[in-house]
């Protein structure tokens, strides 16, 4: 008996990378006329048509997108789904802005029914704008994860996502306490943590939000769970930064807080990171946490803008995330639209390569998931999008002139959006296409 052809072909150019092209020249790869080969939702090649059509099984059917890009989808580091309803809200800072739109949205998620309304409609989003891995702030409700990781599994994506964890400085109705916010962790981390594609992430909202108590139980599940992800906010917005002193004084800065629980190792995402000195960043550096960076918040909040000459100084692993809902969009091109705005009042310039790596493999090695997401590295996942340069008007007057690949990636990031992405694949099967 003959063995079934499962290998599916898809057409079309190809763009992925396999380094920081900031520091190795040839980390990009592009196929002009590529073909991208997937068996059973795994990466088996990516490269050039014309030397790859002849390994292709006899009778395999070749989707060809004409004109259009095929790239790995993006990842979004830092990312609240229960707050996609309060998206633009108004406030003068971070403080104001918890106190008056966050807490109050978060308490919905009391409600089964609308929590799993705002999961399906959040996932749909994420797919829409071309996004296939996020690390995503459920609420201090256990059943704000299960709902996540329901609407995730349903679709087979790879998601990680935890429980908030917060039991002081908050409204009385979002507060857990250090004990039942590590039994709840725990045993969503048994239920979720490698459960088909997701992946738990310790979520302690930020410091001044959690007792002593709650961070060193915090630190002890990380310690129990080595490969769980940890994940939240640090130095965002001077007040806040003013505020952890006070309320930890011993600490030598608001990452060392963190450090001294146990909370910075691989697989810790750190958000914002704008307020940091050189030793937090050479800390970083040393534990491997990573930065999640927030241009759009940033801008939106008044943060402050964030210092990449420090920080790559430092080597500090950097990703790209939108921030929803402080950020204003759920698109990880417009993210990077903002991210290069941000990077040129610091006095740095953003190649669009660079934007491009940091919403793929640079994600995927801050969150420690090379080789698994991020590229078409062979056996990779086959998560990937296909970008449409003539999404728009606009965008296809100025793809249509453009001399050279930074330029035609360039356009994307500054002039794309949702309407870019054409099609969204999780796992080697469609799960959006644009309409």
């Amino acid at each position: 008996m003959s063995t079934p052809n499962t290998t599916q072909a898809y057409r079309a150019s190809l763009l992925h990378f396999t380094d920081d092209p900031l520091h190795n020249e040839k980390a990009l790869q592009w196929h002009e006329d590529g073909l991208l080969l997937i068996q059973d939702g795994r990466v088996q090649a990516a490269g050039d048509y014309s030397q790859l059509k002849d390994s292709l099984p006899a009778g395999t059917a070749v989707s060809h997108f004409a004109g259009k890009i095929i790239m790995p989808g993006f990842i979004d580091s830092h990312i609240h789904y229960p707050q996609t309803d309060m998206i633009a809200s108004p406030a003068p800072g971070l403080l104001p802005w918890l106190e008056k739109y966050t807490f109050p949205t978060e308490r919905q998620f009391q409600d089964p029914e609308h929590t799993g309304e705002v999961a399906s409609f959040f996932v749909d989003e994420l797919l829409r704008c071309g996004t296939t891995t996020a690390m995503v702030y459920c609420t201090v409700h256990p059943e704000s994860v299960d709902a996540f990781f329901g609407e995730s599994e349903k679709r087979n994506l790879r998601m990680v996502a935890g429980k908030v964890l917060m039991d002081r400085n908050c409204p009385e109705f979002l507060r857990d306490t250090a004990e039942s916010g590590a039994r709840d962790s725990e045993a969503l981390i048994q239920k979720w943590h490698k459960h088909g594609r997701q992946l738990y992430a310790i979520t302690p909202r930020f410091a001044p939000t959690s007792s002593e108590a709650q961070l060193q139980l915090a630190g002890e599940l990380a310690q129990k769970y080595p490969d769980t992800f940890i994940q939240t906010h640090v130095a965002e917005n001077k007040d806040e930064c003013k505020w952890a002193r006070e309320l930890f004084p011993k600490a030598r800065s608001y990452l060392d807080i963190y450090d001294s629980y146990g909370l910075m190792r691989e697989r810790a995402m750190y958000a914002h990171c704008i307020w940091l000195d050189d030793t937090d960043r050479r800390r970083m550096a040393e534990t491997k946490s990573a930065v999640s960076l927030c241009a759009t918040s940033n801008l939106f909040l008044g943060s402050g803008l964030f210092d990449f000459p420090r920080a790559q100084e430092a080597g500090v692993p950097l990703s790209l995330a939108t921030d929803v809902g402080g950020g204003t969009s759920f698109s990880m091109l417009q993210t990077m639209n903002e991210t290069y705005k941000v990077a040129r009042m610091g006095g740095t310039y953003l190649p669009a390569a660079r934007m491009f790596y940091l919403a793929t493999l640079g994600g995927a090695r801050s969150m420690q998931l090379e080789g698994t997401i991020g590229n078409f590295a062979k056996n990779a996942e086959a998560d990937f999008i296909v970008l449409d340069p003539q999404a728009t008007p606009l965008l296809a007057r100025r793809t249509a002139r453009t001399d050279s690949l930074e330029e035609l990636l360039f356009a994307l990031a500054l002039l794309g959006d949702d309407r870019s992405i054409a099609a969204t694949y999780a796992a080697g099967k469609l799960v959006h296409e644009r309409k």
